[in-house]
């Protein structure tokens, strides 16, 4: 064999030789399956020596910023006794990690992979606010892209802490805090920031359910650095979740009852104030409204530090029923006719039937109680025939003037010595003595019948300051009730138009 003959030999065998060491070299990481695996390839590449425990930054004194980002999804429970917020949030945020970065045109051009979150850094920030564990899904999965950013998305459903103001309530708006921040680290290695801009994040209600109770408004952010001991910093991005309760429920269920019970009572003192029926129909509203608030009393926020405005309205309105039903005590009482019932007072009649109507307006009132007084001052016999029927009267006057023909023959028989008045000597008539006790009879009866319609008399001027008294403290009590619902409406439409 030639020199030439051994060269190309030896030159065959080495151009073979290497292409059997380059194919063997081309495809690293396993065999089999997953030989030709871009995406096994590419996590085996970003799983070699990488420490998910120390902060992934080539140079120590370089701060990881994590941008983060909130969107408000549904508003679940608002515990107003335990002054909790329960909210279900779509919460994201982004790092750079700097040992997460690959070359696309090395792996078919893969621009990002999903790795597991066990085996990457992932920054210790929490919710400052945070008190409960919600029912979160767990996502295990963060994106990494080519140039070493990190997304990690993830539904919470989260239990926080907030100072709940329950004193507008149901008109009542509710600004409660959602404060993230890195538990341990400092400003110098975690700072945090926003994705998008604050007017974005102020306005973005996509995502909201607005079908429930509470009606998102806007979302407020905040960034703040602070310290603790004057020595180390931190970063806290605070998100202000202001809501809206809706009240339609609450007005319909608890005010339109309570004010439907209100116009009854009202009405009430149409009742003639001299009829036990008032009374009745009063005190039937006041066990209704008392059953009405025990139902309503679950409904109604509690806390410790303070008490709804509308629970002052009922209790006010339960008051006010209670004075109404003791009006209405102490004027029955006061027009319930008696046969002992002292004469009225004159400085009464002057306070009560002559200033009072004219100063109130009550003319119908005052025109009958001058027509009253006057029928006692001019003729009393004839006010005392109109009080009783066509019968009674008859047959008082009759024995009016049978009494005073009795009396007059009487003292003219003494006078003259006889009952006819001859001057003759009395009779000894056994039908004398008859007589005489019928006459008395007679003027018991006419006694009688005077003290009676004193006492009517009596019993009438008591019932017309009744009926005076009675129209001056329901326009009392109907101002006051008025004056108390328009305060209450207006600071009720303040508050739903803010």
């Amino acid at each position: 064999m030639s020199f030439w003959a051994l060269g190309t030999a030896l030159a065959l065998l080495c151009v073979e030789g290497t292409v059997r060491a380059c194919t063997v070299k081309k495809p690293s990481g396993g065999s089999g399956r997953f030989s030709n695996a871009s995406l096994v390839r590419l996590s085996e590449h970003l799983s070699a020596g990488y420490k998910r425990g120390v902060r992934p930054v080539r140079d120590w004194r370089t701060s990881t910023t994590v941008a983060i980002d909130l969107m408000i999804y549904s508003i679940l429970n608002v515990d107003e006794k335990n002054q909790v917020l329960t909210t279900y949030i779509w919460y994201r945020q982004a790092w750079t990690d700097e040992f997460l970065v690959w070359n696309p045109e090395d792996f078919d051009e893969v621009k990002q992979v999903s790795i597991p979150t066990s085996n990457v850094w992932v920054p210790d920030i929490l919710i400052y606010e945070f008190v409960d564990v919600g029912k979160s899904p767990d996502i295990p999965y963060v994106y990494v892209t080519h140039d070493g950013l990190v997304r990690n998305y993830k539904p919470i459903q989260v239990v926080t802490a907030c100072t709940l103001n329950i004193y507008n309530f149901p008109f009542d708006v509710q600004n409660c805090s959602l404060t993230f921040q890195s538990w341990l680290h400092t400003i110098d290695d975690i700072n945090i920031t926003l994705m998008r801009s604050p007017d974005e994040l102020r306005e973005d209600k996509s995502m909201f359910m607005n079908q429930g109770e509470w009606e998102l408004l806007h979302v407020l952010s905040k960034y703040k650095c602070f310290s603790l001991d004057n020595d180390d910093y931190y970063a806290e991005m605070k998100f202000h979740v202001v809501i809206r309760r809706r009240p339609l429920f609450y007005t319909v269920n608890l005010l339109l009852p309570s004010i439907f019970l209100m116009v009854m009572d009202i009405v009430g003192f149409y009742l003639p104030p001299d009829s036990g029926e008032r009374v009745s129909f009063k005190v039937t509203l006041l066990l209704g409204y008392s059953v009405f608030l025990i139902i309503v009393s679950d409904t109604l926020p509690a806390t410790a530090i303070g008490t709804p405005l509308i629970g002052v309205y009922f209790v006010v309105c339960m008051a006010l029923l209670v004075i109404s039903l003791t009006e209405t005590v102490l004027i029955v009482r006061l027009v319930h006719k008696q046969d002992l019932q002292p004469p009225v007072p004159e400085w009464v009649k002057r306070l009560v039937l002559e200033r009072a109507p004219a100063i109130f307006c009550i003319h119908t009132k005052h025109h009958l109680c001058s027509m009253l007084s006057s029928s006692h001052a001019s003729d009393p016999g004839r006010y005392k025939e109109n009080s009783y029927s066509t019968g009674t009267g008859t047959a008082q006057c009759t024995l009016h003037h049978t009494c005073e023909i009795g009396r007059v023959g009487n003292h003219n028989s003494e006078r003259d010595g006889g009952p006819l008045g001859f001057g003759l000597p009395p009779s000894r008539d056994p039908a004398q003595p008859v007589m005489h006790n019928i006459l008395q009879e007679v003027t018991s009866i006419r006694h009688f019948l005077e003290k009676r319609d004193q006492c009517r008399d009596i019993a009438k001027e008591w019932l017309q300051v009744g009926y005076v008294l009675d129209v001056l403290l329901f326009r009392v009590y109907l101002v006051a009730m008025v004056a108390y619902s328009i305060t209450l409406g207006t600071l009720w439409s303040v508050w739903q138009i803010a």
